[in-house]
């Protein structure tokens, strides 16, 4: 059994609410993909909520911080969101996961990446292996 289940609600929240994740490798640029999602989220929305973990002061976002950033050039004052009941190591893991399959990551941003998802697995599997009982 999985005690370590995060607990995730859906919300539409205020995008002045929503704080970058402190020390996140990529970066948001104008470039001509933005161009693209903010025509896409003029006309539709945005369809994908953003991921956010509750921190004091508002929301830590864990991944969508080009959706907001577009939102924002968009016109918008709300996304919708998932917030998840997270740690930050946690969140870096999931932060780290949720980019790296995108295709134009620059190899110092891929680095930084992993170095901030490995220096936060050992306490994640620490805090796992502790609270886990095990039967004989």
């Amino acid at each position: 059994m999985n005690t370590n289940k995060i607990k995730e609600t859906i919300k539409e929240l205020s995008i002045s609410e929503l704080h970058p994740f402190r020390g996140h490798p990529y970066r948001v640029v104008d470039d001509e993909e933005m161009e693209r999602l903010v025509e896409s989220i003029e006309e539709h929305g945005v369809m994908t909520p953003v991921n956010v973990r509750p921190i004091d002061g508002g929301y830590e976002v864990i991944s969508g911080h080009r959706r907001i950033h577009a939102a924002k050039r968009a016109g918008l004052t709300t996304v919708p969101a998932i917030e998840m009941d997270m740690t930050r190591d946690q969140a870096a893991v999931a932060l780290v996961d949720s980019n790296l399959h995108r295709e134009k990551l620059l190899p110092s941003e891929k680095a930084f990446a992993y170095k901030l998802k490995l220096g936060s697995t050992p306490k994640i599997v620490k805090n796992v292996v502790y609270s886990t009982t095990w039967k004989h």
